[in-house]
């Protein structure tokens, strides 16, 4: 009679492991997700945890050493280049394998497998970009150099390595809360990651369809106005006073330029079209021996992202016999991408260069087989695209690729406001290219020459390389590949329908802008325009203007500089266009129509000591102050054609304001009224004093508590837990110290090249992927402090030194 018990218990006991093994919605198999043996139970990592071990893997050719520190920085110690990025794709899967996993299926268009339906508009406009296909013809060129064909190998052979060899207990917390496991890599994957980041800082340097937007309603005078291509406060990353080269290409626009370009009033309504964030930017700079104290150069970085949990660096040191070098590294790409070696230092920031244009094309029918091209019907490459969604059923997409290049947008990609344009884009980062071996050869540099030959070939996305060597030699470089454009081309939408708009070539890598030991002992770069007017290319982009000013002001003064005083400029707050700003301010203010609150703030931002710094009221009450005022001088006219037109850089309301009082754009279209800068100014401190009695109230009228800086973890609120909100610190995205919301210095490094290195260096994060270990985010505090970490360059005699923790053993099987 015990077997009827016995059966209903086995049951239910069906019915549970069924049940709790099951994804139900968004909610992981439970059963799995927490199992002793295998759930996040095993994510925990004790503070003790040892990471020595002995491995033996096959692919190696010789034994190797990695030696990790106190900070679990790994130094890898082999006897061949093969060995030693296979032993960094290693590094890079054990400690940051989801990382690498997600950011490589979203640059493919695959965030849907993992997400589910809430990510196909996503995917598909991967896809629609031609990320992919980027990515296919970078490896064309990788797999034609035998040496890169090797080193992308090996790296790919030490992930697979480690996923072959890895526990289901060792999976990472994240794979068990989105129940779905690591897939092989491949070299492929490496370059869908670079291209990626060729995406990220080159996406939105171009504003093609809000300034086409912005032609419809604007005159020629007024759009230079609004958005003038060289400023004039800019202090360039060239020298003023450089004496450029003869232009090696002279472009010619078309002869129906003015007739279908410039004075075709059309709008485009695609998503696209918003308020851009051009904050990807970051600081570099050098200076030489005649200005520091030791007599040798000091190379200093700080490149601005998405701040993120894990962070988008891996710091280590890589080292056979032949090389020796320093950095920080992008998972899921070999060699070190910021760094120093023996004999010299490099550092990288972005060049805000347009690389991207639209072209209006004309298909013969809703199939997009047939395009229309220089007077006959051209046939279309056609890319079926198919989606696997989570939970769902696959979603299908055709891309259609064109002479340009592939049609982002067309009838079947809009939304309600598009005009139902077929727009294709043409973009630099489709060209064959192989970016990846420019770090290879940075990594070995022993002078500027060779420097300046590893640099020759990176085309996308355009960088600001700035150099120093022991030889005592400083320059900087603006690289990349880019178009000779005739004046005003690529600004707009261009037609599409021959070749006469199309790229007529590139400005020889020659004549790309670059400065090597200048008289004034210093160079650097903020993302502000390279060259002054005298550069003979047309060069537009998403430029920003003050953090440069800044750097300069604070370089062109000092002499006897020791890096301390750079970690202190790295972190510095001071805020220069408030400091151009404030006179206009305080001038036009009508302090008799505010009341005693409205006084008390003025009071405080009158006498604020103009830096942005964490417990700083006065930056809050002008970032509001000034918030207010661009929309009340601009917003009424921008929003006369919908999407809204592009806002002009705070840098040229700024010199706008302080060039003329009564320029036409401060009177309100929608009021009958006259309105005069007084009124203007005063109404929009007002209208702030709102929000900043709100903050008040709230206790963030501080500088830190209004902005909140913020790390989160990759998928941002859906792992609240996992990431670090509420930072003090101060900054924006126009001073040196850029840190907004949820962005900033990823990696803030100083280097002094002294007969022997002496590196500084700290990212806000940690070494580990995951959240479970203490080195996480162990990073962050000092970051945040803008304190330091001091960067043991190892060498071979020091195997036996007390900084070690830990050592792995690699062997080949």
């Amino acid at each position: 009679m015990r077997i009827v018990p016995f059966a209903i218990s086995t049951i239910v006991t069906a019915g549970l492991v069924f049940a709790l093994n099951k994804q139900w919605g968004n909610i992981p198999p439970m059963g799995k997700f927490l199992s002793p043996q295998h759930g996040f139970w095993q994510n925990a990592e004790p503070d003790n945890k040892s990471f020595n071990a002995d491995l033996k893997l096959s692919g190696l050719k010789s034994k190797a050493e990695v030696y990790f520190d106190d900070r679990l920085v790994p130094h890898v110690f082999a006897e061949n280049d093969e060995d030693l990025y296979f032993i960094q794709g290693y590094l890079h899967a054990k400690f940051r394998l989801f990382q690498m996993d997600l950011q490589t299926k979203a640059a493919e268009g695959r965030a849907s497998e993992i997400a589910g339906a809430k990510a196909v508009e996503f995917d598909k406009r991967q896809r629609r970009m031609g990320m992919r296909f980027a990515a296919e013809n970078a490896m064309k060129e990788v797999e034609k150099d035998p040496l890169s064909k090797t080193m992308f190998d090996a790296y790919t052979n030490g992930v697979n390595a480690y996923i072959s060899s890895m526990k289901e207990s060792e999976l990472p917390v994240e794979y068990k809360l989105l129940n779905f496991k690591p897939e092989k890599w491949s070299n492929i994957r490496t370059a869908l990651l670079l291209k990626m980041m060729a995406k990220m800082l080159t996406g939105e340097t171009e504003k093609d369809l809000p300034n086409t937007n912005a032609k419809s309603i604007f005159t020629p005078d007024e759009l230079k106005m609004l958005y003038p291509q060289v400023p004039d406060s800019l202090e360039p990353i060239v020298p003023k006073g450089t004496a450029f080269d003869k232009p090696g290409i002279v472009p010619v626009a078309p002869v129906t330029a003015d007739s279908l370009y410039f004075n075709q009033k059309e709008t485009v309504g695609v998503r696209e079209v918003s308020k851009q964030d051009v904050a990807n930017g970051s600081n570099n700079w050098v200076v030489a021996g005649s200005k520091t104290k030791s007599g040798a150069p000091i190379l200093c970085n700080d490149p601005h992202l998405e701040l993120s949990l894990p962070s988008i660096w891996y710091e280590m040191q890589l080292k056979t016999p032949a090389s020796n070098v320093y950095g920080v590294s992008l998972p899921g790409s070999p060699f070190v991408i910021i760094g120093f070696n023996d004999s010299i230092a490099w550092g990288v920031t972005n060049a805000q260069r347009d690389v991207k244009d639209y072209y209006r094309v004309k298909f013969k029918d809703n199939s997009r087989k047939e395009y229309w091209f220089n007077g006959k019907w051209e046939p279309t490459i056609q890319r079926p695209e198919t989606i696997k969604v989570k939970g769902g059923a696959a979603v299908y997409d055709t891309v259609a690729y064109t002479v340009f290049g592939p049609v982002l947008y067309d009838e079947s990609f809009s939304d309600d406001f598009s005009n139902k344009k077929d727009l294709a884009i043409r973009w630099t980062a489709h060209d064959p290219s192989n970016e990846g071996m420019t770090f290879y050869w940075l990594n070995r540099a022993k002078n500027y020459d060779d420097y300046a030959a590893a640099i020759k070939t990176f085309q996308c996305p355009g960088q600001n390389f700035v150099f120093a060597s022991k030889a005592g030699d400083i320059a900087i470089w603006q690289q990349g590949n880019f178009p000779a454009r005739w004046d005003g081309q690529g600004l707009y939408v261009m037609p599409g329908q021959d070749s006469s708009y199309i790229w007529q070539g590139f400005i020889p890598q020659a004549e790309n802008p670059h400065s090597k030991n200048p008289e004034r002992g210093y160079l650097e770069s903020a993302n502000q325009r390279p060259a002054d007017s005298a550069y003979p290319y047309f060069i537009p982009g998403s430029y920003i203007t003050p953090r440069g000013v800044t750097i300069n002001n604070y370089l062109s003064s000092m002499n006897n500089i020791v890096p301390d005083v750079m970690m202190k400029l790295q972190n510095n707050y001071f805020n220069t266009l408030a400091e151009d700003v404030r006179p206009v301010l305080l001038k036009y203010v009508q302090e008799e129509k505010l009341s005693a609150k409205e006084k008390e703030y003025l009071e405080i931002f009158r006498n604020w000591d103009l830096m942005a710094s964490p417990d700083s009221k006065g930056q809050t009450i002008y970032q509001c102050w000034w918030d207010s005022l661009e929309v009340a001088i601009w917003k009424d006219d921008l929003d006369r054609v919908k999407p809204q037109a592009p806002w002009p850089e705070e840098q040229t309301t700024m010199e706008l304001l302080k060039k003329d009082s009564a320029f036409k754009f401060i009177d309100d279209v929608n009021t009958t009224e006259k309105e005069t800068l007084y009124d203007v100014v005063t109404a929009a401190f007002r209208k702030a004093a709102v929000d900043l009695s709100e903050k008040e109230k709230n206790g963030k009228l501080g500088w830190a508590k209004s902005k909140n800086p913020t790390v989160y973890h990759l998928l941002k609120d859906a792992l609240l837990p996992f990431a670090r909100r509420g930072l003090n610190i101060g900054g924006n995205g126009n001073i040196i110290n850029a840190v907004t919301h949820s962005h900033g210095p990823s990696w803030r490094m100083i280097v002094q090249l002294t007969a022997t290195t002496e590196a500084y260096g700290v990212y806000p994060g940690g070494e580990s992927g995951n959240p479970g270990s203490k080195y996480y985010d162990n990073y962050v505090d000092y970051w945040t402090e803008g304190k330091y970490y001091k960067l043991w360059f190892m060498k071979d005699g020091d195997k036996e030194d007390k900084n070690i923790k830990w050592a792995m053993k690699f062997s080949g099987k």
